[in-house]
């Protein structure tokens, strides 16, 4: 090694679910974009009119993607907003009844969704998964009442990755709103709104290799919901601020080049993360699989660490396990901490639950209790790590990923 040069270890990125890389191309149009268009898109002279062009192309882009009308695509500053702007924006619509509005919504659903549902001033039902990670659509049919207007399921749980049944739920949701979170899916999955059968649909930039700060809701044609955010009427009214033109036109590309790329990218994600899953289960003792192993996103990986869990899901008993006695509840944050030491990014469990301070995952704790079904048990909520894959992951970082796990696992 040259005197005055660090042998820098590589850094190894597992944690696409929480932000992923702007593709460069995506980069290169925006930066177009903010140098040539940065005029406000609401003003009536020819710079304006030039930026109102560039939206609108963007907007048109996204719906011809989503095989949906231009008209129904309103542009967000992110999934959170675009959330509230459903949940709240539909309880103002239907809030003028004389009975209180009724939304139901599952457990497993982002804080954004979650957090907005329980602020609201509706009656709510809450529906819990299976224990594969999965909502039952006869759970939701059975809650549906004649005051029910909003029905919450997300496409794809950003922890766990299990695939929501949506059009299952479309079918049966009567005379309710279906409101699908797709923002961990459109990298990996056909959104469509017409083909999930959603009513309203969340898309955010961060997750699919686009800008951070902007998303879009997807409204159905002929749904009306009242804005809450007030101002100059962008956005049709219903939701003001003066529109991000540049983080626009970068969404668009890359909800395109998502496209193009889904096949390809989630057939080689697909085996990296069988392959890796099937490594730990075998090498790590007492580790479980969170979530259905087949019916979950390509690029994710959630597995439980505790004392117990290869007695209740190999059948083995732990006194033959190669490395000796159980060692006891394993502390996801330890471990998000000690990979992080080793030059691993990984995560416990949502990145923006985290912000809570709370050392568990909702999400798993939502699990069936099923005393057959390890990964249930409550005591995962708080021993489970979530390695998402992404563009620049490879068989080797897994491999690097997995000696470290077994390392620490040991006490080295």
């Amino acid at each position: 090694m040259k005197k005055g040069k660090l042998n820098k270890r590589k850094r190894i990125y597992l944690d696409y679910a929480a932000a992923t890389p702007i593709d460069e191309k995506v980069r290169q149009v925006m930066q177009k974009v903010e140098t040539e268009t940065w005029a406000n898109p609401s003003s009536l002279h020819q710079e304006g009119e030039r930026a109102k062009n560039i939206l609108e192309e963007a907007r048109t882009k996204i719906a011809a993607i989503l095989r949906c009308r231009a008209s129904e695509i309103y542009f967000t500053s992110g999934g959170t907003e675009a959330a509230n702007i459903a949940v709240q924006g539909v309880m103002r619509r239907f809030n003028l009844r004389k009975k209180p509005p009724h939304i139901i919504c599952s457990s497993i659903e982002h804080p954004a969704v979650l957090q907005a549902v329980k602020n609201s001033e509706a009656e709510i039902s809450i529906v819990r998964p299976d224990a594969s990670g999965i909502v039952n659509p006869q759970a939701i049919e059975k809650e549906i009442k004649p005051n029910t207007v909003l029905v919450c399921l997300m496409h794809s749980n950003n922890e766990i990755g299990t695939i929501q049944p949506i059009r299952e739920v479309s079918k049966i949701k009567k005379q309710a709103y279906l409101l699908t979170d797709a923002s961990q899916s459109a990298l990996y999955e056909d959104v469509a709104p017409e083909r999930l059968g959603a009513d309203l649909l969340i898309l955010d930039g961060i997750k699919i290799c686009g800008p951070r700060g902007v998303g879009a809701l997807f409204i159905k044609h002929g749904i009306k919901i009242s804005p809450i955010i007030f101002g100059g009427g962008q956005e049709r009214g219903l939701r003001s601020g003066t529109e991000n033109t540049v983080a626009a036109a970068g969404l668009a590309l890359a909800l395109q080049i998502a496209v193009e790329k889904r096949e390809e990218e989630s057939a080689r994600l697909t085996k990296l993360r069988d392959y890796a899953t099937a490594k730990i289960l075998k090498e790590i003792p007492y580790s479980s699989l969170n979530g259905d192993p087949q019916k979950r996103l390509p690029n994710n990986i959630n597995i439980c660490f505790t004392s117990q869990g290869a007695s209740l899901v190999r059948n083995e008993n732990p006194k033959e396990a190669p490395w000796g006695e159980p060692w006891g509840e394993i502390d996801s944050e330890f471990l998000v901490i000690k990979l992080d030491t080793l030059g691993f990014a990984v995560s416990a469990a949502s990145a923006c639950h985290n912000l809570n301070l709370e050392n568990s995952s909702y999400v798993i704790e939502a699990l069936d209790k099923n005393p057959s079904n390890f990964s249930g048990r409550a005591e995962c909520a708080s021993s489970s790590l979530r390695f998402t894959l992404g563009c620049a992951t490879t068989k080797h970082d897994l491999n690097s990923l997995i000696s470290a796990l077994k390392k620490i696992c040991r006490g080295v």
